[in-house]
């Protein structure tokens, strides 16, 4: 029985019922969002219960209709069984739109070879990571942000601009390469900051940004216009930052290592003072194509998650050379990105137009770590996929026999 594609929304149930009772299976055709992020385990737990299966599926594919302009969504096709002990088909699109037709044991609600899984957001890193947290909340109606006409207008002096002007990116100013800077003062007193005329117009205007505010936590922030409402970092860091939505467009997680003084808005995600070789785990095509699954998307492009991406990404355990061997991995990318400066992050991730020794370096960052992973590069995102969910298989056993730890960053101003 085909269906029409569903929202998360439709009761389901009667769908199941009637599977278990009459043996009869049934067949989802639907846009691939029910097979990616939250939707995941908010609608295959009551689909499948503990009494059916995924009996065979198509993975993503274009599918075009006769609408104006031809509009088409990507979609999948997805079959329901009672369980059994036989094989199941599975059906992928490779790159050159040709379908590739597998017979296998599993297939899990993620459209994975491998056991039924749900993928859930977690406090803390499942590989022992570095932390990832939201960027600074500036929560100030804009007026404590200048762009470097702004901060040459005001004809403030070279001291004071280095020590209370930082620069500040979101994802769209780290991609698209545009200069936003900050009033900044972190924890320490202003003192006379405060009296300098353009900030002192502009901390007016924060205060009265927040008092106007409905929610009484920030009538409360304007007591110091002059601070952050949240502020996740000293400001004396090393920053890798990324953004927190991703072009679908682009090969690769656009990434930063960006120096000390370095600020980040609540629209990036950050590490700080994290090794360099985090970045080359980022930036690889295993956590891409990772983060495309369990997080899912915000219209066509990839919607980040710390707690459901980078939390629950599966690594195995790193050696010294392993981290040596990723950090030049890292540096190598970082080196071949100098080399085409000023180009912006958007220009060199062009897909289109992505420099040669760019690709060389991210191709030579990938052959490393799947080398860690099999001893060997991934034949393609398939086998990516289901390696990645039989580590975090086995790795949420073992962690789930461990009390958990609680982790935090940032604090209110």
């Amino acid at each position: 029985m085909i269906i029409p594609p569903i929202e998360v929304s439709v009761n389901i149930r009667p769908l199941h019922n009637y599977c278990t009772v009459q043996s009869a299976p049934f067949a989802f055709v639907s846009t691939n969002s029910i097979c990616q992020g939250k939707a995941v385990s908010g609608l295959w737990p009551h689909v499948l219960g503990n009494s059916l299966e995924i009996k065979f599926a198509y993975t993503s594919f274009k599918w075009a209709n006769l609408a104006s302009y031809n509009a088409g969504v990507t979609v999948v096709v997805v079959g329901v069984a009672p369980k059994s002990g036989l094989n199941k088909r599975l059906f992928v699109t490779t790159q050159n739109n040709s379908i590739e037709t597998r017979e296998i044991k599993y297939i899990n609600a993620y459209l994975v070879s491998g056991p039924e899984v749900y993928v859930e957001p977690r406090n803390e890193s499942l590989s022992g990571l570095n932390v990832m947290a939201f960027g600074n909340m500036p929560i100030d109606g804009g007026f404590l942000s200048f762009t470097k006409d702004e901060i040459v207008s005001a004809g403030l002096s070279e001291g004071f601009r280095d020590r209370y002007m930082r620069r500040i990116y979101g994802g769209a100013e780290y991609v698209r390469g545009l200069n936003r800077y900050c009033f900044w003062v972190g924890d320490e007193d202003p003192g006379e900051a405060t009296e300098e005329p353009t900030i002192k117009s502009r901390l007016a205007q924060v205060e009265k940004f927040r008092n106007e505010s409905r929610r009484t936590a920030t009538q409360q922030l304007a007591k110091e216009p002059y601070r952050f409402g949240w502020v996740a970092q000293n400001g004396n860091e090393l920053v890798t930052l990324l953004p927190r939505i991703l072009s679908e467009r682009r090969e690769y997680i656009t990434v930063g290592h960006e120096p000390v003084g370095t600020l980040t808005t609540d629209q990036a995600y950050a590490l700080y003072d994290a090794p360099l070789w985090n970045m080359a785990l980022i930036a690889s095509r295993l956590h891409l194509v990772w983060i495309g699954t369990v997080c899912g998307k915000l219209k066509t492009d990839f919607r980040y998650s710390n707690t459901l991406g980078w939390n629950t990404f599966p690594v195995p355990l790193l050696t010294e050379q392993n981290k040596a061997d990723l950090t030049a991995c890292a540096e190598n990318i970082l080196l071949a990105r100098e080399a085409h400066f000023p180009a912006t992050i958007a220009d060199l991730y062009d897909p289109d137009n992505m420099p040669v020794n760019l690709r060389h370096a991210h191709e030579r960052n990938d052959e490393v770590l799947e080398r860690i992973y099999i001893g060997r590069r991934f034949k393609n995102d398939t086998e990516r996929l289901e390696k990645l969910f039989e580590l975090y298989t086995k790795m949420t056993a073992a962690a789930n026999k461990m009390p958990a730890k609680k982790t935090t960053r940032g604090k209110k101003a």
